[in-house]
Formats: structure tokens, C-alpha cells, sequence
């Protein structure tokens, strides 16, 4: 894997500049990205479909436990040794960087065994933490991914730093695909044995340490495949330089220095995540509910969350070039292309969570039963879809902030968030249940993307609109959803003509995409009527600027 180092760094030598490779790379990894999140996302609709919403609730109370252990585990350390290996072969110092890679691996190997032997041997505990003791076997079963993912990311951190983003793109797919076959051949098979839900939701969680191992495997594969080049041949032996363990040592600590920011910053949004984990089973069994039940409804719960997960996959996407875009022009002192791109990422989440929000509201109940198989828990699925249009504008906004330098402040209101959702779960869960828990959900997250909103628009000189500017989007929503109802309400009849009647997933799928696509179209048009998106905004998309953006004036739909 050194001579990657090796002979990324002469290639690029070579080539006189690597300002395309890195925009290539990038663009690879965003891509890589955005698939894995996509796969993972919606690996959550065959697990529930298959095993039923008791295991889906096990599930969805565990990973985000492990979620945020693998955050502290890792400690921010990819990012660093993505830093620390792109300065040195800067200068040439491919043993440096290598040794970057050899501290930080074995820095990392150690606290992923600390944290594995937390989740294993804390098992029974966690659980009982949870008020669901059922959760156990998944807690135990899911732990071991810790004694592989550390490597992998230092690995993946190493060849980001020479800017070498294909072993990291394909690991990440390869990680994910593995991951939902492991998790769908192992429910099956338990299924068929039979065994209670508690077992089969370790099964589910299983996945994460056979897609690791398929990740670092994928890494090995191109270290194996590179340590044959000349290139590598050619550098000195990693211990040849002289300076032993206290020289290691003393990186080490350069390196924590660097990373345990990051990682601080890391855990604010598994944290928030994880509330629920911890709050919901136990405040559902105050409720009444026995631990079966209360795991089966907070598997009802979580139906809407992997569509809500994928407008803030969308956002996370945009995020990921906002950052280094806000951060290159405050860099020039250029004030005002800080405030254009502010306020254009900013205006565009705003307009894409809004229709999200309103639109999984307004279609929850077909969505359900086309996702899930039942209208369950719809209530709930309506009212976290407004989780949609806050976590999105929170994820730009506390990207604009972090572009400007800000980046502590998205972290202090996600922790805000956290206590407003522990607060409100406590008040409303034992009453109203599920519902009451959306309702904590979308006060936590309002009250985080509230807040980072404000603070960016401030900080990037950028005007909140108001006005007839603000009332715009919303008449726009108003002709969205009288394009959703005339669905909902108009399709039903004009099925049951059919002479042979559709199932009622099959029903429901042709009324949730019909409305996707109506209501869609009835906002796209509305907001080019109203003025709302111009044609100057259309016109920084190259894809639009041409054909399309005269077919639209040709039919008069832009003002």
C-alpha cells in the first residue's frame, strides 16, 4: 500500500498539476457516497418487511448506539491522517507518511479493542440502560465490526491523503452491499429456524462486521496490488529512519491532539440519534406497553425515518462542497461570493426540505403501506416528515458555519436539540406515544436547524427573506398539495374500475408515486410562476442553461 503513496504522488508529478484528478477523485467519492448512504438507507424497508416491526425496532434501538461507539472509536483520526500524509508527500516524505499510517493504525486497533470489549461485555447493561433486554444478543453481536472498522479508516484516511479516492469509493460500496446481502440471507435463514426476534435482529446487525471485513478486504486488495511497483521499491524501509517508539509515540499524540476536536464535533448527531434509543422503550413501557410491544411500536416509529434520511442524504451531498466553496472565498475576502453561495445553498434546502416535509406528510399513509405492508404508525410517519425540512437546513446551515470558521456552534445547538428531546419524550411519549415522540423529534430538530439557520445567515451577511418573499414558497406548497389530494382522493375510485382489482401495496404504490410526481410538478411550476426559482438561478446549472431553460420560456413558465 506505500507504493500508492508512491506512485500517486509521481503520477501527479508527472501530470503537472493535479487540480482535475482532485476534482475527479472528489467527485468519485461523492458519488461512492451517496450510494452507500442510498443502500444503507434503504436497506431498513426488507428488514422490516421480512422480519417484522419487533425486529425492527431491536435494530433501530441498536445501531445508532453503534453508530456513535464506532464515531468515538475512530476519534476523527481518518480526517487527520488524511492531513498529516498529504503535508508530508508534499515534501516527499513517503516514510513520514507511512508512519503516519503505522501509528495511527495501531492507535486505532487500540481503541477499537477498548470500545469492542465495552459493547460486548457491556452487553446485558446497555440494555437494561435501554428498559429492553432483548437488545443484547444485537448490542453483542454488532460489536465485533470494532476490531475492523478502525483499520479501515485509517487506511481509507491514508490514500484520501495522497488523493487517491477510488479504494475508499469501492470500499464503501463494497462495505454496504455486503453488509444488506449478509443481513438478508441471515434473516431468512433464522427465520426459517425459527428463533425469536431477538436473535434474528442480531443476525440483521451481523451485517456490519461481514461488510467491514468485505471493506478492509477491498483496501488489502489494493495495498497487495501496489507493493510491487517500482515506485515502492525504491523508498527506504519504514523503520530506516531512525527514532523508534518515542518518535512514534510522540505523533501519536500530535495525532490525538489533532483529532479529538473532530471528534467531539463527531458525536453530537449520533447523540441526538440516540436518544430515542435510550428514552423510547423505557418511556413506552411507563406507557403500559410489555418490552415486546414497546419494541414493536418503536419499530413503527422508525417507518419514517429512511425516507426522512434520504432528503437529508440530499443535503449532506450539497454540504460536502459548501464547506471548501464558503471556506476558498472567505479565504480571497471575498465577501460577496461568501454571501451568493450562503444564501443560494441555504434558499435551495430551504425550498427542497419544504416540499419534502409537506409532501411525506400529505402521502404517509400510502407510502406506509407501499413500504411497510400496513397503515401503522402512519400518524407518526406524517409528523416526523417534517423532520425532513429541519435536519436538512440544519446539516447546509451548520456547513455554511463551519465553512466560516464557526464550527462549534452547530455542535452546541445539536446538543441543545438533544436536551429539548429528552425533555419533550419525557412529557409527551407517556401520553400520546409514538405520536408524542415524532412531535419531541420535530421541536429538537426545528430548534437545532432554527438556530444554525439564524447563525448563518448572520455570520455570511445574508438577508432573511420576508414578506411576500416568505409567503411565496408556501403558496407553492398550497398548489402542491391540491395536486397531492386530487391524487389521493381521485386515483382510489378510478382503481376499483379496473377489472381486476390491484393488491393493496400495489394500490398504494401507484397513489404514492402518482402524488410524487403530481405534486412535484405542481410546485416546479409553481415556484417558476410565482418567481420564487428565476431563470438567473436555472442559469448557474449548466445542464439548464441552454435547451431547457428555453423550452421553459417558451411555454411561459418562467416570469
Amino acid at each position: 500500500m506505500e507504493a500508492g503513496g508512491a506512485e500517486i504522488a509521481d503520477s501527479k508529478d508527472r501530470s503537472g498539476g493535479n487540480g482535475s484528478a482532485l476534482l475527479q477523485g472528489a467527485a468519485l467519492l461523492g458519488l461512492a457516497a451517496v450510494i452507500s448512504k442510498l443502500i444503507g438507507t434503504l436497506q431498513k424497508i426488507p428488514l422490516q418487511n421480512l422480519a417484522g416491526d419487533a425486529v425492527f425496532g431491536i435494530y433501530n434501538a441498536v445501531y445508532p448506539l453503534y453508530i456513535l461507539i464506532l464515531v468515538l472509536a475512530t476519534a476523527g483520526f481518518p480526517l487527520v491522517v488524511s492531513k498529516f500524509v498529504s503535508e508530508y508527500a508534499a515534501e516527499r516524505k513517503y516514510h513520514e507518511a507511512r508512519r503516519v499510517l503505522r501509528v495511527a493504525s495501531l492507535s486505532l486497533m487500540g481503541t477499537g479493542i477498548v470500545f469492542f470489549s465495552l459493547l460486548y461485555f457491556g452487553a446485558e447493561t446497555l440494555a437494561r440502560w435501554m428498559a429492553a433486554p432483548q437488545t443484547a444478543p444485537a448490542i453483542r453481536s454488532v460489536s465485533y465490526a470494532l476490531l475492523i472498522v478502525p483499520l479501515m479508516s485509517a487506511l481509507r484516511g491514508y490514500y484520501q491523503g495522497y488523493q487517491d479516492m477510488r479504494p475508499t469509493a469501492w470500499s464503501q460500496v463494497v462495505e454496504q452491499t455486503v453488509r444488506v446481502a449478509t443481513m438478508v440471507v441471515l434473516l431468512l435463514v433464522l427465520m426459517r429456524l425459527g428463533l425469536g426476534p431477538e436473535q434474528i435482529a442480531a443476525g440483521a446487525t451481523f451485517g456490519s462486521v461481514t461488510g467491514a471485513l468485505a471493506g478492509l478486504a477491498v483496501m488489502l486488495w489494493y495495498w497487495r496490488k501496489e507493493r510491487g511497483s517500482e515506485p515502492f521499491r525504491a523508498q527506504a524501509p519504514v523503520g530506516g529512519d531512525g527514532g523508534g517508539w518515542r518518535r512514534d509515540w510522540a505523533l501519536a499524540k500530535r495525532l490525538s491532539a489533532y483529532a479529538l476536536p473532530l471528534c467531539l464535533g463527531s458525536v453530537a448527531m449520533p447523540i441526538l440519534t440516540l436518544v430515542d434509543s435510550f428514552t423510547m422503550p423505557r418511556l413506552l413501557r411507563s406507557a403500559g406497553f410489555d418490552e415486546n410491544e414497546s419494541l414493536y411500536q418503536f419499530g413503527l416509529y422508525n417507518h419514517g425515518l429512511p425516507l426522512v434520511q434520504l432528503v437529508a442524504m440530499i443535503a449532506s451531498s450539497m454540504s460536502a462542497a459548501l464547506v471548501p466553496a464558503i471556506a476558498e472565498a472567505l479565504r480571497r475576502g471575498d465577501a460577496d461570493a461568501v454571501r451568493a453561495r450562503a444564501g443560494l445553498s441555504l434558499r435551495l434546502t430551504w425550498l427542497i426540505g419544504l416540499a419534502a416535509s409537506f409532501g411525506l406528510a400529505l402521502l404517509a399513509e400510502p407510502l406506509n403501506v407501499m413500504f411497510f405492508k400496513s397503515a401503522e404508525g402512519t400518524a407518526a410517519m406524517a409528523v416526523l416528515a417534517f423532520t425532513a425540512l429541519f435536519s436538512a437546513v440544519n446539516i447546509v446551515a451548520g456547513s455554511v458555519l463551519q465553512g466560516l470558521g464557526a464550527v462549534r456552534a452547530p455542535v452546541l445547538y445539536l446538543l441543545l436539540a438533544a436536551a429539548v428531546k429528552i425533555a419533550a419524550s419525557v412529557a409527551l411519549v407517556p401520553r400520546y406515544g409514538i405520536d408524542g415522540a415524532a412531535w419531541a423529534s420535530v421541536a429538537a430538530y426545528a430548534l437545532a436547524g432554527g438556530l444554525a439557520l439564524a447563525h448563518a445567515l448572520r455570520a455570511a451577511g445574508v438577508p432573511a427573506a420576508g414578506g411576500l418573499a416568505a409567503m411565496k414558497p408556501m403558496l407553492g406548497i398550497g398548489f402542491m398539495a391540491l395536486g397531492l389530494l386530487t391524487v389521493t382522493h381521485g386515483v382510489p375510485p378510478l382503481l376499483a374500475r379496473l377489472p381486476a382489482a390491484l393488491p393493496p401495496r400495489g394500490t398504494a404504490a401507484v397513489i404514492a408515486l402518482g402524488g410524487v410526481a403530481v405534486g412535484a410538478l405542481a410546485y416546479a411550476v409553481a415556484l417558476l410562476r410565482l418567481g420564487v426559482v428565476t431563470a438567473a438561478d436555472l442559469a448557474l446549472v449548466p445542464q439548464l442553461a441552454g435547451k431547457p431553460l428555453a423550452w421553459l420560456r417558451r411555454f411561459r413558465l418562467l416570469r
